[in-house]
């Protein structure tokens, strides 16, 4: 796994130079990526614009090309699920469930008939345009599947991208960006990677008019201000602490399975996890132990490992800061239901934790862990829950658990967020819904109708009579 390029104008480009990829499951440099430079980065951008004008012309030969190109991602499917959990850690299921999610979103898009918009008088028309080119920034949690949350609807409307993934996770999108090359024309996906300040030349960038990120608020504040020197439009997919309320008549034992792997699939690094669970003091108790029971019983392993059901955390940084986040909180009062420590083995893998005890103002209450720790926090009335739950800079998503619908939902119209599920979590991440936050958890939405408008400027198309 050394041998990767980048996908400039549709042909295979080395960097400028090389950086170290690691496999989490051991600590270890496995293979070496392409660090692009800024030579490779304009060159990539003006394959970009070069390719606009005749690929934003022809909307049923771009349906056509994203049909044929889900079809490739699909039989790739083999080859690149390996890859992807050398570098991102998750166990191989995970990793083809993946792949299949993006195949999904191409299918989607490649078939979604955009309505036309007419006045009622039948004299004007608002047309979508594309907006030229559009510079990609995504995560190393699903480098795969968010990156395809980014190219299909930008292609489907008729723009060309640069996309760049995390420094982390660059492997599995490289080698997809040299398998859709024969599809694509060349110079509409261009795939690039590198290391810091790479992501910033991209923002800065003049050609881009359009930045799309996935990432942390920090870093999205800071994409945000260098998209406004020259007003690129933004889509910003940022953090989020969600919260999950469970109401006095819902039954532990019932729900304790789905709620746990709604905060611990992909070893809690998704953006919509649940991050933080407001459980009543008569079943506080129970829940706790109900979700400890499970954390105790999941087997955590290397993701090649027959039965792995959790890999390690993906990254040094994250794996440091999620043992500074459980100590912190158990310096604090809190206590490890289950879990609290590293897992004693080479590699980036954290015992699955449980913590009781802890509360608001507490670090790992209070921000994102983006790991396998949760934090369940006891409540005495409904309404402070709420005012708790909302109590944050974060607005992505939530859920609300009870057996009785009505009762959930009037809770769940209370909540100040861009998702809400009951007795489910992140239930709505489907490619026809909208998905963004409020709040400091993004600018703008992805996924269906909405995220295609968004890779879209205004014009309106008045006629006259003669």
């Amino acid at each position: 796994m050394t041998d990767f390029a980048m996908t400039v104008g549709g042909a295979a480009v080395p960097g400028a130079g090389t950086f170290d990829v690691v496999d989490p499951a051991t600590g270890e440099v496995f293979a070496r990526a392409p660090d692009c430079g800024a030579d490779r980065l304009d060159q990539a951008m003006a394959a970009a614009r070069a390719a606009f004008p005749a690929w934003r012309r022809d909307e049923r030969h771009r349906r056509d090309l994203l049909n044929e190109a889900a079809r490739a991602l699909e039989a790739a499917a083999g080859r690149l699920a390996p890859i992807l959990t050398a570098e991102q850690g998750k166990p191989l299921k995970d990793a083809r469930r993946e792949i299949a999610t993006a195949v999904t979103w191409l299918r989607y898009y490649a078939g979604l008939d955009v309505p036309r918009e007419v006045s009622p008088d039948g004299s004007a028309e608002v047309i979508r345009r594309p907006l030229g080119v559009v510079a990609a920034i995504t995560p190393w949690n699903f480098p795969i599947a968010l990156a395809m949350w980014k190219i299909a609807p930008a292609l489907r409307a008729g723009n060309t991208m640069v996309l760049k993934p995390s420094p982390y996770t660059p492997l599995t999108t490289l080698a997809m960006g040299e398998m859709l090359a024969p599809i694509l024309p060349p110079g509409v996906l261009n795939v690039i990677s590198g290391r810091d300040p790479l992501g910033a030349l991209m923002t800065a960038h003049p050609a881009p008019r359009k930045i799309s990120f996935t990432g942390s608020t920090a870093t999205g504040k800071r994409v945000a201000a260098a998209a406004a020197e020259d007003l690129k439009r933004v889509t910003l997919e940022l953090g989020g602490n969600d919260p999950a309320i469970i109401l006095d008549d819902a039954n532990p034992g019932q729900i304790a399975d789905s709620l746990f792997w709604s905060a611990f699939a992909n070893n809690g690094q998704i953006c919509l996890a649940v991050k933080r669970v407001y459980a009543p003091e008569r079943l506080y108790d129970d829940l706790v132990e109900a979700l400890a029971v499970r954390a105790r019983s999941v087997r955590v392993d290397a993701g090649t490992a027959d039965g792995a059901q959790l890999g390690p955390i993906n990254n040094r940084p994250q794996y440091e800061r999620v043992a500074g986040l459980v100590g912190d909180a158990l310096r604090h009062g809190a206590v490890a239901a289950a879990g609290g420590r590293p897992i004693d083995r080479p590699g980036y893998f954290y015992q699955p934790t449980v913590l009781s005890g802890a509360t608001d103002g507490t670090r790992i209450v209070d921000e994102e862990q983006f790991g396998p720790a949760l934090p369940v926090i006891a409540y005495r009335d409904l309404d402070q829950a709420v005012e708790r739950a909302n109590g944050t800079d974060y607005g992505l998503t939530a859920s609300v658990w009870s057996p009785d619908l009505d009762r959930a939902a009037r809770v769940a119209a209370e909540l100040d967020c861009g998702q809400v599920s009951i007795n489910a979590h992140g239930r709505g991440v489907r490619p026809d819904l909208p998905f963004g936050g409020h709040k400091r958890s993004g600018l703008g939405v992805e996924n269906g109708l909405w995220g295609l408008y968004g890779h879209t400027d205004l014009q309106v198309l008045v006629g006259s009579q003669s």
